[in-house]
């Protein structure tokens, strides 16, 4: 995973670099998630129900949340308002939240990650972007990306792209799926087809490769070996729907996701 980050040090400060490559070697400890339960202890538990906890701040201290689902060792991560302005996806990941907490069956050998409000400053004020200016879904350090006011100045520069890159890299998801709008459609990147033809028959929503922006998510995934990134957009009449509607339109193609095992 060095490789991936070689062409990001150069334009970091000293200090950047020096944060940066403790994070690759093992994390930020102030992000870093509560111990973990040995293998053996966690079969005797049994799948763990979902706990909140701080993944990082954003630039106007708003905390990013996320909640922690199961101890398994397949691993899902669920996104959403990376966007600010993107609403609906906001209270459909709340609704899968809450629909994991009376589901513990779902986690058994699985870790279920949910981050529902990944850009807070960008939905308090209704934008897309970040209180800067900085649209996250083109912070990432991927090879595609390009220096500038609307992606940022260098790579992960935004605390809430960071925050998001931290997860990956701490807990090193076998699938990432982050929901957009308004597009009404299901992307994907890396070696995602499969499961975003899954979710597409479980949601009626069309597989559409949109093509990786630059310094997207989706394109940093592409340098992510194994890890497909499934992008879930929904359509723009969507936000005139509740968590509950929007749970029973797409809700099946997010359990999908949860227990997709490839075929």
């Amino acid at each position: 995973m060095f490789w991936e980050t070689r062409s990001i040090f150069t334009q970091l400060t000293v200090w950047q670099t020096l944060v940066l490559g403790l994070a690759l070697l093992g994390g930020c400890q102030e992000t870093l998630p509560p111990p973990r339960l040995t293998s053996q202890a966690a079969s005797r538990v049994g799948p763990l129900p979902g706990q909140w906890r701080i993944a990082g701040w954003s630039v106007e201290q708003r905390p990013l949340m996320l909640k922690e689902f199961g101890n398994g060792r397949d691993v899902v991560f669920f996104l959403a308002g990376i966007h600010g302005d993107e609403t609906a996806g906001i209270l459909l990941v709340d609704e899968l939240a809450r629909y994991l907490d009376r589901h513990l069956e779902l986690l058994e050998g699985r870790k279920v990650l949910v981050m529902p409000r990944a850009n807070p400053d960008g939905l308090a004020e209704r934008t897309r972007q970040n209180i800067r200016g900085v649209d996250l879904n083109r912070n990432f350090p991927a090879n595609n990306r390009t220096n500038g006011p609307e992606a940022g100045e260098i790579p992960l520069s935004e605390p809430e792209a960071w925050a998001i890159w931290q997860v990956i890299h701490q807990y090193r998801p076998s699938r990432v799926i982050s929901v957009h709008q308004p597009l009404g459609c299901v992307d994907y990147d890396g070696p995602g087809e499969a499961i975003a033809q899954a979710m597409s028959e479980a949601c009626g929503l069309p597989v559409r490769k949109l093509g990786a922006r630059p310094g997207s998510l989706g394109s940093y995934g592409q340098q992510i070996q194994g890890i497909p990134i499934v992008t879930l957009e929904l359509p723009e009449e969507d936000s005139g729907l509740d968590g509950p509607q929007l749970w029973a339109r797409y809700g099946k193609a997010l359990l999908v996701a949860i227990t997709w095992q490839g075929r």
